[in-house]
């Protein structure tokens, strides 16, 4: 070991000659620091990677959101009046050769809640209108001279395209969820349960990593003879051979680990116990369900008794985060669709057949029909059906 310390003047730094230090030392101290934590990137495709491709929470999650909310049935009025066949309609039941409804706003869902942006373009072409999604890694918002978006710049390979954006009925529709910090992106739910997202998949790994290797924690062997000295060279590298052919894997879990004099063990880690990992996951769990707005219940994941049985867990989920994204999407696309398709138009979404919410419609209906001082027209504007004819 050379140590220049302290220096003293030589050749090339003043002086300073370097002194060889040489010696038995009876003893070493290894220092440890703990490392900064790594976390996952904050980008659409890696929290697509890393959340709904690899985390079973949120997987479950993002399909509930988004499956539930594509459900809900789509009604149009002109005025105060309810349409029943219009061109519109038919363009949300089929926007496109490849998806139905429910499965482009099942996508398009998706994309607002792994990036808090979801892009719907409008292809126009001989009279049939069709709608397309954009994947949001793949887009870029053109902004003008003035910091106002102008243009959406999609990507595919090499290929380049600006697909104008902010006017009604043409282009393409930006919808976003609110961010803080940036005038044009929205903000993923996904991205709030960061920490949380990897804590659970630090902890998957680690078990099975913990499972590779027999389900104990690492540890080592300390030679202390009573006699002193050392191991020989090959008496250490029989050892590490033992130790790797006889007692690694999960196949020789359990299995006795015989000792020699002068060895023993010292367990280096922590056990599953010490850690409370299971309590780990389910926190690291509620927190992901909780940034999504889905009851933990609802996700099997227990310790969570806020709600007095399932179903009233349920009536809260549709009530706070299905049904505020179904209206939020229903007012973007009024005012996005409908100036090209007419005049007074509103796109709306039919509570009545959502079945989560089947409970409060069968009281409400009892609450009214139990009312004898109300006509039979104010009972159908009470339950929100109006009392003029439906017209064709």
């Amino acid at each position: 070991m050379r140590l220049n310390w302290p220096w003293r003047r030589g050749a090339r730094n003043g002086g300073g000659v370097a002194e060889a230090k040489s010696g038995r030392g009876g003893s070493f101290v290894a220092l440890h620091m703990q490392a900064d934590a790594a976390w996952t990137r904050r980008d659409y495709a890696a929290l697509a990677r890393e959340g709904f491709m690899r985390n079973p929470i949120v997987h479950r999650a993002v399909r509930l959101i988004a499956e539930t909310a594509s459900a809900a049935p789509w009604l149009l009025y002109e005025g105060d009046t309810e349409l029943t066949e219009h061109p519109l309609l038919a363009l949300l039941e089929r926007p496109n050769p490849r998806q139905a409804g429910a499965t482009f706003l099942e996508a398009l869902y998706g994309h607002l809640l792994i990036s808090g942006n979801a892009y719907v373009e409008l292809a126009d072409g001989g009279g049939a209108r069709e709608l397309h999604l954009l994947r949001p890694d793949r887009v870029a918002i053109a902004c003008d001279g003035n910091g106002w978006p102008m243009a959406l710049e999609y990507r595919s390979g090499a290929a380049k395209r600006l697909v104008p954006t902010g006017r009604p009925g043409e282009g393409a529709l930006h919808l976003t969820l609110f961010h803080p910090l940036d005038d044009h992106c929205g903000f993923p739910p996904l991205e709030a349960a960061l920490m949380a997202l990897d804590t659970h998949n630090a902890a998957g790994r680690w078990n099975k990593a913990l499972l590779d290797n027999s389900a104990r924690p690492s540890g080592a062997l300390v030679y202390a003879p009573k006699d002193g000295g050392n191991l020989t060279p090959d008496q250490f590298d029989r050892l590490k051979t033992e130790l790797e052919e006889g007692y690694s894997g999960a196949s020789r879990a359990g299995r006795p680990l015989l000792l020699e004099g002068g060895l023993d063990w010292k367990t280096m880690g922590l056990s599953p116990k010490d850690m409370d990992f299971i309590e780990a996951k389910h926190s690291a769990s509620r927190d992901i369900a909780l940034a999504f707005g889905v009851p933990p219940m609802l996700l099997g994941i227990p310790g969570d008794n806020t709600y007095a049985n399932y179903q009233e867990a349920n009536r809260a989920y549709y009530r706070m985060t299905v049904l505020p994204l179904v209206a939020r999407t229903a007012r973007e696309l009024t005012a996005w669709l409908a100036p090209a398709f007419g005049p007074d138009l509103r796109l709306w979404f039919d509570a009545d057949q959502i079945e989560g919410l089947a409970a409060e419609r069968e009281a409400l209906w009892a609450r009214i029909g139990a009312a004898d001082f109300l006509s039979d027209d104010e009972k159908r504007e009470a339950v929100g059906y109006g009392s003029k004819a439906v017209r064709q």
